[in-house]
This record gives C-alpha cells, structure tokens and sequence, in this order.
C-alpha cells in the first residue's frame, strides 16, 4: 500500500501513553514482543530506554538530505513507528525519491501507518508488513537498520548485511545503529551501570529494569562494534565507522 502522508486530522494518534509494561511484579516473565502493548507505549519506552535516541533520528534525517540521491530508494528497515521515515520526508523533498518502511509487527505497521498519513509530504511512503530477510533491496542510496539488527537472529545478520550492500547504489550509505557490548569485561559492566541509572533517572524502578532485561534476554542479542565491522567488511563496504554513540548505543556508517 502506497503513502503519501497528507493529513494532520488527530492529534490523539501522535500521542503515546507511559510506559508502565513491567511495573507490576509478574510469575514468570514472557519474552519481550512488539505486541499491541508494547506499540500503545513504544514511543515512550525508546525515549526513555535509549539515551540519544531522538537526537539520532534527528541526524539520521539531515543525513538523507546530504546522501539521497534523485530517483533512488530509501529502505527503513525495523521501521517501528516510522520515526526515520518521516526525519527522512522532513529533509527530503524529491518526489523521484521512494521511502520503504518495513516490519514484522502488524500492530507497529498499524500504527506506523497513522502516523505517516498525519503528515503532509510529496515523498511517496510504501509500508510493508514483513520479516526483513524477505524484503529485495534495489536501487538503495541510503538503508537504514535502527536498533534492529540486534532482533535477527546471528546466522541471519550476515546474509542481510549482503543483500543491503548489494541493493546500494556506488556510494550508498547504510545506517546500522545497534545496542553494543564491549570486548572488555570491566568497561562492559561499567557502560551497563551507567546505562541502568539513565533509566532510573527516566523515572523506570528497579522492578522495570531487572524485569525488563529477563523479558529481552535471548530475544535482543547485542554484538561488539568490531564484530559490526567485520560483517560489514565481509560484505564489501569499504568506509565504516561509528558516527554516533551514547553509552551501549552506537551507530554506524558503511558506504559502498
């Protein structure tokens, strides 16, 4: 289905309600999913879970207006609410230029969908609901992999990562932001403090956070920057660096 965005008709829809998923102690935790009741508060668990996160978009935004190029295609790959397809549409004018926006959750492209029909653009949107390793990249000037990667299973990342350098056009850029661990023990443990007490100070308990991490083990499976790089390598992309980073969350920049 095709998106263009065109109406600012429901304030309620941009809204989102707090995020209160694991404030109450629970038996047995189920593992973490981008259910109905994870989109209703999804904006707000990102905001205050990942520090830097609507700083990153923000770049991710100007980013396009320097790396997209006339008649090319933008893939928003793990779109979620769409956040990076619509700073994509605020810097990206050329209606030669189409955004695909791609994820699993039908709740996440339900709501996703509302959102982008908020905004009036003259860059034409496709939502896609389906897994990621299905969706054929072709004629990429800018990919982007927002904190989704680390939600694919291992032997799958390596396949993706190849299919998205071959999709780029000479000189595509992909994004690849990622919660990281770190190869030392000391520091790992360290930035994981650090990081916890941000989420305290976004107001999350100790019960939010310890039953919180229980519910994303197994199912978020973070990786080294060294081990990015090295797929990244693998797959052919010869400038790679991390661009952006606040504690355990790093992005990365590969260009073809």
């Amino acid at each position: 289905m095709l998106y263009t965005g065109a109406k600012l008709n429901s304030v309620e829809i941009l809204m989102s309600n707090k995020d209160t998923l694991f404030s109450e102690p629970v038996e047995s935790i189920k593992p973490f999913a981008f259910d109905d009741q994870v989109v209703s508060v999804f904006e707000d668990m990102i905001q205050r879970s990942v520090p830097g996160y609507a700083e990153l978009v923000k770049q991710i935004g100007l980013l396009s207006k320097e790396v997209v190029t006339p008649n090319s295609r933008v893939y928003d790959l793990g779109t979620s609410l769409g956040a990076v397809t619509l700073a994509v549409r605020r810097h990206v004018s050329d209606d030669s230029v189409a955004v695909i926006a791609v994820d699993s959750s039908p709740a996440m492209v339900k709501r996703c969908t509302e959102l982008l029909e908020a905004y009036t653009s003259n860059v034409p949107v496709t939502v896609i609901e389906d897994d990621i390793l299905n969706i054929s990249i072709q004629d990429a000037s800018l990919v982007v992999l927002n904190f989704t990667l680390q939600f694919i299973a291992p032997e799958h990342r390596e396949q993706l990562i190849k299919t998205i350098y071959e999709g780029l056009q000479p000189g595509g850029v992909l994004v690849l932001s990622e919660k990281i661990e770190f190869p030392g023990e000391k520091i790992d443990k360290l930035i994981i403090n650090l990081h916890e007490k941000f989420k305290r100070t976004q107001g999350y308990s100790e019960l939010e956070i310890s039953q919180k991490r229980d519910a994303l083990q197994n199912v978020m499976l973070p990786e080294t920057v060294s081990t990015h790089m090295q797929r990244l390598s693998s797959a052919g992309f010869n400038e790679i660096s991390v661009w952006y980073q606040q504690y355990n969350f790093a992005s990365l920049l590969a260009v073809k």
